[in-house]
C-alpha cells in the first residue's frame, strides 16, 4: 500500500471515519478548525452547538440513544474550560464518549511572544474532575494515543488533548487501522454456584418477593427473562427511573421504585419479603434515601461489576453476573411455586393493578392561567406520539416523569447524573440525531431552558425533528419550594412570565403557548405527528412541589 505524507489531523481523522462514525458534535475553534472540517469534508458530518457544554451533552445523549461513541471536538483554553461542566456530566452518566480538545504546542520558544491568552492547565483541571486525559507530544504519536483515547473511551468519558504541533505535524500514512480501534465487547458472565444456591435458599423462604431491574439489566437483555423468573415464583416487578417502563402491559409491573413510584405500585412494594435487584445502583432515588423497601427484608444484589454491589445501599447476598444470566442460573435450580402460594399474583393484585388510575393520586391544580403540571403530563401522554424517546432536564418539574410512559428503558432519558440544570437541550439533540426514526420530546423547565436557548438555532441549522415542552413556572422551581419549606423569602428564585413561543418561531420552530388543557388539546393534530421542531410554552403552576424534593428536605432535617 502506498504511504503518502499528511498532517496527523488528518491521518486522526481518516481513522475516525473508518471506526464507522456517523458524526461528531462541537464548537468550532481555531484551535480544532482543520480536524473538524477535514471529517466534514470526508463525510462525517460535524455538528456545532452555540455553547461547549451543550456540544458535549449532544455527544453524550447521541452515545445513550445509540450506544455507539459519542464524540465532542472543542478548542483549548477558554473552549475547555466552558466544556467542565458538560465533561463532567458525561463521566458521570457512564456514556461512551471521546472529548477532543485542543491544546498548546509542546514546543515553544524560550523568547516567545506572549503572553498565551488562551493558556490553560486543562491537564489539572481535568485531573481534578476525574476525567482520564490522553496526550500525544509529537505528530507521530496522535494515532497511537487516540487509538488507546478511543479503547477507554467506550468504558466512560475520557479526554484526548491535541497539542497544535501534534496536530499540524506530517504523518506517514498508509490507509492502516490500527488494530485497538475494535471494539471487543466485555464476556456474559455466570454467577458462582455457591452464591447462586444461597440466593436461592432465601428465595425458597420468601412468599411476596420483589424484582428490581435497572438500566444494567435491560443492557444485558434479560428482560423476557426476569419475566420468567418473576411469573416461576410469583414476584412483582419494579425497576428504577433508568429502567422505566421495561415491565410496561405484565399485570405485576408496579412502575419505577423510590422517588417516582405510584400508590398502586407501592402498595405491592411494601408486602416484599425478599427483593432480587439487577443492574441497579440503587441511589438516593431508588431508595428514596432508604426509605423505598421494606426493612429487615433480605437484599440480593446482582451486577457484573463487583464494586458497583451494596455501593450505594446494602445487600446480603452478591451475585457477580450479568443479570440475564443470573436470573436464568435462578430459574433453572428454583422449584415452580404454585398460583396460590404466590399473595403478590393474586387475581386482588392482579385487579388493583389493573384498576389503579395515576390519575386518582392527586386533586388537580389548574388555575385560570397555568396548568396542574401532573395533568399536563397525563394528557401528553395521551397526545404524543407512542413510539417516542422522552428525554428530561432537571428541576421540580420533574414530577411528571411518571405519568409519561416510554415504550422502554432504550426510550428514556435523564440528564441528571450531574444534579444540574442545563443539560437537558444538548442531551435531547444528540438523542434526536442519533435515533432520527422516533420523535424525541425534552421536557425542560424555563431557568434550564433560559441557559441553553442558543440551541433552537442548532436544531433548526441542523434540521433536527425534536419536540420541546417548556414546563414554565416562571421561577427556579425547586430553589422556590426548597425556600418555602424553610419559611424563607422566594423573590430571588421567581423571574417574570415570559413568552418564549414567539422566540422560538423566530429560529424557525412552531410554537405555542398553551395555559389550559383545553388549549393543549387543540394542538393534538401537531403532537401526534411533528413536522420539523416544534416548541410548547406549558405555563404551568408552581405552587405544586415534587414529591422528591419533599423527600430530599425531610431527609436533610433528620442528619
Amino acid at each position: 500500500m502506498q504511504t503518502v505524507k499528511i498532517p496527523a489531523y488528518e491521518a486522526l481523522a481518516h481513522d475516525i471515519k473508518a471506526l464507522g462514525v456517523e458524526a461528531v458534535f462541537g464548537l468550532m475553534s481555531d484551535d480544532t478548525a482543520l480536524l473538524v472540517t477535514t471529517l466534514d469534508s470526508m463525510g462525517v458530518p460535524f455538528l456545532g452547538s452555540r455553547h461547549e457544554n451543550n456540544a458535549i451533552s449532544m455527544a453524550e445523549g447521541y452515545a445513550a440513544a445509540t450506544g455507539k461513541l459519542g464524540i465532542a471536538i472543542l478548542g483549548r483554553g477558554p473552549a475547555t474550560a466552558n466544556g467542565i461542566h458538560g465533561a463532567v456530566y458525561a463521566l458521570k452518566s457512564g456514556s461512551p464518549v471521546l472529548l477532543i480538545f485542543g491544546e498548546a504546542s509542546t514546543t515553544s520558544s524560550v523568547n516567545g511572544v506572549g503572553p498565551d491568552t488562551k493558556g490553560f492547565n486543562t491537564l489539572g483541571v481535568l485531573a481534578a474532575a476525574g476525567i482520564k486525559t490522553f496526550t500525544p507530544t509529537e505528530a507521530q504519536t496522535v494515532r497511537r494515543v487516540a487509538n488507546n483515547a478511543i479503547a477507554a473511551a467506550h468504558h466512560s468519558a475520557v479526554a484526548l488533548l491535541l497539542p497544535m504541533n501534534a496536530q499540524f505535524g506530517e504523518v506517514d500514512y498508509a490507509g492502516d487501522l490500527p488494530e485497538a480501534f475494535k471494539k471487543a465487547p466485555l464476556p456474559a458472565q455466570r454467577a458462582r454456584t455457591p452464591a447462586i444456591h444461597t440466593a436461592a435458599a432465601l428465595l425458597r423462604q420468601s412468599r411476596k418477593p420483589l424484582i428490581i431491574a435497572g438500566l444494567g439489566a435491560h443492557r444485558s437483555g434479560a428482560r423476557d427473562m426476569l419475566i420468567k423468573l418473576a411469573d416461576h415464583i410469583g414476584a412483582a416487578l419494579a425497576t428504577t427511573l433508568k429502567a422505566k417502563d421495561m415491565f410496561k402491559g405484565h399485570p405485576f409491573d408496579v412502575g419505577i421504585l423510590g422517588s417516582f413510584s405510584h400508590a398502586g405500585g407501592r402498595r405491592l412494594i411494601e408486602q416484599a419479603d425478599c427483593v432480587l435487584i439487577f443492574g441497579a445502583g440503587m441511589n438516593q432515588r431508588t431508595t428514596s434515601f432508604g426509605t423505598s423497601l421494606p426493612g429487615d427484608v433480605p437484599i440480593i444484589h446482582v451486577d457484573r461489576v463487583r464494586d458497583n454491589i451494596g455501593r450505594w445501599f446494602h445487600a446480603d447476598v452478591a451475585l457477580v453476573a450479568d443479570a440475564h444470566l443470573a436470573a436464568e442460573q435462578l430459574l433453572e435450580i428454583l422449584p415452580p411455586r404454585p398460583d396460590q402460594d404466590k399473595p403478590l399474583h393474586s387475581e386482588q393484585m392482579r385487579a388493583w393493578l389493573a384498576d389503579f388510575n395515576m390519575a386518582d393520586e392527586f386533586q388537580p391544580e389548574n388555575t385560570p392561567r397555568t396548568m396542574d403540571p401532573r395533568s399536563l403530563a397525563i394528557e401528553l401522554d395521551k397526545l404524543l406520539p407512542v413510539e417516542r424517546n422522552v428525554v428530561y432536564d432537571s428541576g421540580n418539574f420533574l414530577q411528571v416523569l411518571p405519568y409519561v410512559s416510554v415504550p422502554g428503558p432504550a426510550h428514556i432519558k435523564s440528564a441528571s447524573d450531574f444534579s444540574s440544570i442545563g443539560m437537558g437541550f444538548g442531551t435531547a439533540i444528540g438523542y434526536a440525531r442519533g435515533t432520527p426514526d422516533r420523535t424525541t420530546v425534552l421536557f425542560i423547565g424555563d431557568g434550564s431552558f433560559l441557559m441553553t436557548m442558543g440551541e433552537l438555532e442548532t436544531v433548526a441549522r441542523e434540521g433536527i425533528s425534536l419536540v420541546i415542552v417548556l414546563m414554565n413556572d416562571c421561577a427556579y422551581g425547586a430553589e422556590l419550594h426548597y425556600l418555602k419549606m424553610r419559611s424563607m423569602p422566594v423573590a430571588m428564585s421567581v423571574f417574570p412570565d415570559i413568552d418564549f413561543a414567539p422566540v422560538a418561531e423566530s429560529f424557525g420552530f412552531q410554537g405555542f403557548t398553551v395555559r389550559t388543557l383545553d388549549q393543549l388539546h387543540a394542538l393534538a393534530p401537531i403532537l401526534a405527528n411533528p413536522d420539523g421542531p416544534v416548541l410548547i410554552d406549558c405555563k404551568i403552576n408552581g405552587a405544586i412541589a415534587a414529591p422528591f424534593l419533599l423527600e430530599t428536605v425531610e431527609h436533610e432535617r433528620k442528619k
